[in-house]
């Protein structure tokens, strides 16, 4: 990244999409590594979005909750009750949705309904609710 702003700035214009997750806002038992690196990319991101405020140059995290992308095979989370029996959005879905918000220059764009729902849970319950109902959702049916 760091090689590419400089031509950015130069030229008053560029725009960064990083893919973080709403795995981002909530802590992750089960997948504790990964839940904790998608919150660095939303966290990086925000914060180089406002370095490089007034520059022309903008930064969108692109938050997308479980997509159709061959993820959860990968991960043997086929099972887990936050996909199973699921119709999850296409990859495709997913990457348009992104691109409209880096076009319009948002800096957190959380994808769909139901998971700009899920990243507003942290801020109504106490957390110790928010570790017990996300392990429950990475847990096997």
């Amino acid at each position: 990244m760091t090689a590419l702003i400089p031509g950015m700035l130069a030229r008053r214009r560029g725009r960064i999409l990083h893919v973080a997750s709403t795995a981002a806002f909530l802590p992750g038992p089960l997948m504790a590594v990964y839940y904790a690196t998608k919150a660095y990319v939303l966290s990086f991101s925000e914060a180089i979005a406002n370095e490089l405020e007034g520059t022309g140059v903008t930064v969108t995290a692109l938050c997308p909750g479980p997509t159709a992308s061959g993820f959860q095979a990968a991960a043997t989370l086929q099972e887990s009750k936050l996909v199973a029996g699921k119709t999850l959005p296409t990859a495709r879905a997913v990457a348009e949705s992104g691109y409209d918000a880096l076009m319009a220059g948002k800096v957190v764009h959380v994808v769909g309904a139901s998971n700009k729902m899920t990243v507003l849970a942290p801020r109504i319950f106490p957390r110790a609710v928010i570790r017990r109902v996300v392990r429950a959702a990475q847990e096997r049916r």
